[in-house]
């Protein structure tokens, strides 16, 4: 993929992520491709920092991988005995107590966690490997444009372990539970076809229109009134905890707040 986001002096630039805006559209770069963008806990503070350093313009941000794949999943020396210098190893967080293990884990899951606040829709524009930690983070976004080379996989129960980066509940959301159960359960690849038809991608393209594509889609979403968007998405995610009526009801005032915002009335 091309570096749409070199041309613009980065907000911030640090331990594999790049954060830059261009006005209303903000671009993070998971940077080290040599290692297709493995993830570690310094990466996740990272990602965390570049939600935090959004600008408020900010309505559409997109989420790629330099190289030739999105992000392979953890960093294997995660794994290994001594861990990655300066973090936790395996071991000794799970000897933490269950506040300590709680608090660590939540940190984690910072990274992942505020790609679908209510104020901007993200893309994650995703080619080649996307495994794990790879996977969840594809899943933070609100929509994801992909390659035809892409192959997730949700490696984490082969590992002995669980998905535990938030993933669980927007892959539920997007393919129901038995395939999720077996997308999770087996590790299997789930490529760009499976990914467009059972609804865990928006669009498949060929990797050299990936950038395109997504530059297109991010066009499309500025092109609408920002304050319909944020009320539009917060509608459509809070539409899975209630119930028909109280969707009727969430809708007539979100359209009250609309109304009188277009007639100049509003608070």
């Amino acid at each position: 993929m091309a570096s749409p986001d070199q041309e613009f002096v980065p907000v911030l630039d640090k331990d594999g992520v790049r954060l830059t805006v261009d006005d209303a559209l903000a671009t993070v770069t998971l940077t080290n491709p040599a290692k297709r963008n493995a993830q570690s806990p310094a990466l996740w503070r990272a990602l965390a920092e570049a939600g935090r350093s959004l600008p408020g313009s900010v309505r559409v941000v997109v989420l790629r991988g330099e190289g030739q794949s999105f992000s392979a999943g953890l960093d294997r020396q995660m794994f290994s005995p001594e861990g990655i210098p300066g973090e936790p190893t395996f071991i000794e967080l799970a000897r933490r107590d269950d506040a300590g293990l709680d608090a660590a884990i939540a940190e984690y899951q910072e990274a992942f966690t505020w790609w679908r606040q209510s104020d901007i829709v993200s893309i994650a524009a995703v080619q080649g490997h996307a495994i794990g930690a790879g996977f969840q983070l594809a899943l933070a976004c609100d929509l994801r444009v992909v390659a035809d080379d892409v192959q997730f996989a949700m490696r984490e129960t082969s590992l002995g372990l669980v998905p535990d980066l938030t993933g669980t509940h927007p892959l539920v959301s997007l393919v129901g539970y038995a395939r999720a159960l077996e997308i999770c359960a087996t590790g299997r690849f789930v490529q760009a076809e499976e990914a467009v038809t059972s609804g865990l991608a928006n669009l498949a393209v060929p990797g050299a229109e990936l950038d395109a594509a997504v530059r297109d889609l991010a066009a499309a979403l500025l092109a609408a009134p920002r304050d319909a968007v944020v009320e539009t998405k917060a509608l459509l995610r809070g539409a899975g905890g209630r119930t028909y009526e109280e969707q009727r009801a969430a809708e007539r005032q979100a359209q009250a707040r609309r109304l009188r915002d277009l007639a100049g009335v509003g608070e």
